[in-house]
This record gives C-alpha cells, sequence and structure tokens, in this order.
C-alpha cells in the first residue's frame, strides 16, 4: 500500500482530513493545523518543518528516560522477533510479563500482592473500580461501592475513570459523572484556603471535610478513596503537608480502601519510587503507567493489595473464573519495553537525579518566576511543577477564561521551542524527563522568560478588561 501523500497534500492537510485529536478543540484546529513531531533525542524534539524544541512535560509526563533510548528499542526489536505476541487468559504467560510484574511489585509501596496489566491510565484506573465493587460483593457488602474522588483530580476518561476525573471537560456532553462517585475539595493550599487559613488549619478542615462526608454517606457505602500524590493535569497540585497520611487514617478507620493513582508520580518523577513513599503512605491499591514504560510502549498495570487479593483468591473456588482482563493485558512487547526502561533507570540510577536535579528546577523556577508580577505560585515537586500565572498577585485574581491566556502562553512557548502546557487557572505546567541536567534547566528557564515577555501586553490587556 502506498502510504505516502495524494492529491499533493501536506501531512498537516492530512492530519486535518482524518486524525480526531484527544483533549483538542476541533473547529480551532482546523484553523490552526497540527504540529507534526518527526523526531528527538535526549530531552528535544523535532518536527516536520525543522524546528528544535526542549520538551519539558516529557510527552505527556511519561517520557521519563528520554527520546532515543536504543537500549529500549533493541529490547522491543529482540521481543517481536522471538514473540510478538501471545495473551494472558486462562493461566497462559510470557516471560517479559513475569519479570515486568516482579519487579513493579518489589518496587511499590505497600503491601501488593499481584499486578493485573492494562493499556493505559484509564484502563487501570476503570479496573480499581471494578475490583472494589467485585471485592465488596465477595465481602457480602452491596452497598458499600461509592468512591471518593477530589475537585480537579485526573483519573482518566473511559466511563468510571472519567467520571472520578474532577475537570468539567471530561464530564461536559458525555452523561458523566457516575453516582457511585462523591466529590471532595481540592487539597491547593494557594486557591482553597480561607483568608488568614494558614497550612495546618487547611489540612485539618479538609480532614473535617472527609470525615463529615463518610458519616453522611455512611461509611457502609463507600469502597474506596482515590487519590494522585500530586495532582496532575488539574495544575500540579502539592497536597498540604501531613494530608495523606491522615487521610490514610481516617480511610483504615473506616474500613475504606486507599487508590493511589501513581500514574503521574511514579517511577522516580518526585524523586523516590512512587509518589506514595515521598508522602509516607501505604495504599491498598495502586494504578501505574506512563512511566513504566517511558512511553516507548502503551502498558498500564493495577498493583493489588494483599487484603483485596486474598478475598478474591479465597471466593474464586465458587465464584469460578475472574472475569476482567483486556486482549493485551501483559502484552509481551510492552513489558520487553518496560523491562529494558526500568533496568536503564536502575543503572543509571535517575530516580536519584530527579531528586537532585529536581530540587536545582524547584529553586531555579522559584528564584526567576516566584516575584513575577504576572505569577501567583510556583508549584511542585522533583520533577514536576507548575507556573501559576495571575491577573492580580496581590487577590490571586485569575485571568478571564476567555482570555485564553494559558492557551496563548503555549502556543507561545511552542513558537519559541518550548513544549510545556496549560491547565486550569492558567497553569504552566512542566514534567521533564528524569535525564534533566542543569543546562537543560537553564534553557527551560530562558525561553519561559521569554515567552512570559512576549505575553506580558496579552495579559495587561486581559487584567483591565
Amino acid at each position: 500500500m502506498d502510504l505516502s501523500p495524494t492529491h499533493n497534500q501536506s501531512v498537516e492537510e492530512l492530519d486535518k482530513e482524518n486524525i480526531f485529536h484527544p483533549f483538542t478543540q476541533p473547529k480551532a484546529h482546523m484553523a490552526t493545523g497540527p504540529r507534526i513531531i518527526t523526531g528527538a533525542r535526549g530531552v528535544h524534539l523535532e518536527d516536520n518543518r525543522g524546528n528544535q524544541h526542549i520538551d519539558a512535560l516529557a510527552g505527556l509526563w511519561c517520557v521519563n528516560v528520554g527520546y532515543g533510548r536504543n537500549e529500549i528499542v533493541e529490547a522491543i526489536t529482540e521481543q517481536a522477533a522471538k514473540l510478538p505476541y501471545y495473551h494472558s487468559f486462562a493461566s497462559m504467560g510470557t516471560e517479559p510479563g513475569v519479570f515486568t510484574a516482579d519487579t513493579v511489585k518489589r518496587m511499590a509501596p505497600g503491601n501488593m500482592a499481584r499486578v493485573l496489566f492494562g493499556c493505559s491510565g484509564s484502563d487501570a484506573n476503570d479496573t480499581q473500580v471494578k475490583l472494589v465493587w467485585y471485592y465488596n460483593n465477595l465481602k457480602g457488602r452491596p452497598k458499600k461501592k461509592k468512591i471518593i474522588s477530589r475537585d480537579r483530580a485526573y483519573h482518566g476518561v473511559t466511563v468510571a475513570a472519567g467520571s472520578l476525573t474532577g475537570l468539567p471537560p471530561v464530564h461536559n456532553a458525555f452523561d458523566l459523572p457516575l453516582p457511585q462517585v462523591v466529590r471532595v475539595r481540592c487539597p491547593h493550599f494557594y486557591h482553597e484556603a480561607e483568608v488568614g487559613e494558614s497550612e495546618a488549619a487547611f489540612c485539618d478542615r479538609l480532614i473535617a471535610e472527609l470525615e463529615a462526608t463518610i458519616e453522611r454517606e455512611g461509611a457502609d457505602t463507600i469502597a474506596a478513596f482515590i487519590a494522585e500524590p500530586v495532582m496532575g493535569a488539574g495544575g500540579v497540585v502539592v497536597p498540604p503537608e501531613g494530608y495523606l497520611p491522615r487521610v490514610q487514617e481516617v480511610l483504615r478507620k473506616n474500613d475504606i480502601l486507599f487508590i493511589a493513582d501513581e500514574v503521574i508520580c511514579g517511577f522516580g518523577r518526585l524523586g523516590t519510587d512512587f509518589g506514595s513513599q515521598y508522602f509516607g503512605i501505604e495504599p491498598d491499591m495502586v494504578s501505574v503507567a506512563k512511566g513504566i514504560t517511558s512511553g516507548y510502549q502503551p502498558l498500564s498495570a493495577v498493583l493489588v493489595g494483599e487484603e483485596v487479593w486474598n478475598t478474591i483468591l479465597e471466593d474464586s473456588e465458587y465464584l469460578g473464573v475472574f472475569g476482567h482482563g483486556y486482549t493485551y493485558t501483559a502484552h509481551p512487547i510492552a513489558c520487553a519495553a518496560a523491562n529494558a526502561n526500568l533496568a536503564i533507570m536502575e543503572r543509571e540510577g535517575l530516580t536519584a537525579n530527579s531528586a537532585r536535579i529536581g530540587e536545582t528546577f524547584q529553586r531555579r523556577l522559584r528564584e526567576t518566576f516566584a516575584d513575577h508580577p504576572w505569577v501567583g505560585e510556583v508549584r511542585g515537586v522533583g520533577l514536576i511543577a507548575a507556573v501559576e500565572l495571575s491577573a492580580d498577585k496581590a487577590t490571586k485574581r485569575r485571568f478571564d477564561p476567555a482570555a485564553g491566556i494559558g492557551k496563548a502562553f503555549q502556543s507561545q512557548a511552542l513558537e519559541n521551542g518550548l513544549i510545556v502546557r496549560a491547565m486550569m487557572n492558567d497553569a504552566i505546567a512542566m514534567s521533564p524527563p528524569l535525564i534533566l541536567n542543569e543546562a537543560n534547566i537553564e534553557e527551560i528557564i530562558g525561553k519561559f522568560s521569554e515567552t512570559l515577555a512576549a505575553l506580558e501586553p496579552k495579559m495587561a490587556a486581559a487584567k483591565t478588561a
């Protein structure tokens, strides 16, 4: 088959005629067209126009080991030649999947018993919902099905995972969320704290709200609580000190499972293997994806804790086959990529580098932008950060969303050779590869500063509009 462009169309025109882009405004895309990425090496990308960009977002928070890692390419190639596919149904297995599960389980927080693979963070969190429902049915608790999630959380876009997500675009016109989802406040001190409230008092209020929610709904109706250790797509929200351990105490007291969504934070992003370890919690279940393969292949996993696993194991004799899984569960090529990726991370000490260089990254962002008149807050941990733009620094007043300040910043940054992501409240998110070095940091800082200067007239106009 000839895959070359037809009728002398450019690849951009073919894209607009054929691709349905996720998280993209369709009419705007048809007007402005795509940016086609054609190559990458280390922390840099190249587009089909020959432009170079530093990828300060690591793809979508995922290319932890950077681009162009031949070890992963070779592992994929060798596995494809040896055994390109086999399934995991009916007690079948492949070597790569067994080795990936063993490695991930040994790295994981808490007492994980088994690993169930999928293809994306969304399907991992969808699986989590089914598992906690299944678990409570086996325990003879058919009413214990609600799941507590948080405003501004991001847990995916499938029907169940999209319901857990607390961002309006994921719900609008999709008939979501499902009624089993209960929402509590986002733990963002900058925006959610009351005037004069300390961070400790804010944390107290969050815990009181959680306790009141459980009392109102009834602990006998709540199956689980799900949380990202650091919120990603909700704007890179770092919780107040002590918040997650205190949440865990409340959940244990009420026999509610704690699901840690480690899709972004897992595999070194915060300078620890998992975000749960950074914050000192031991979840009952864990969702992972992204960094498990650094995006070189689609792979996700649900890590099932001992309590849930033992219940499933004990009841399987009379219940029969466990009726869940995917055609591509533990896909051997994806798992081969994961094994090579995790080997690179261990050999090169990339989690430790994330902690070390992450301190420099966070410090330089704050030194450069924290006092800037158009910046409300700089926040983050390790190699995940956000710089939130503000219409009024003193009052924390946001820009009118109609002004499109965040999107304008993202577009201008791209023209300046910097890839970042605009989030809600005009927070500009970054999560560079874990191979980042000090020269890369200065390149990001420089291009970010250049973009900020270019946007000042637009921000000034938006402030007075």
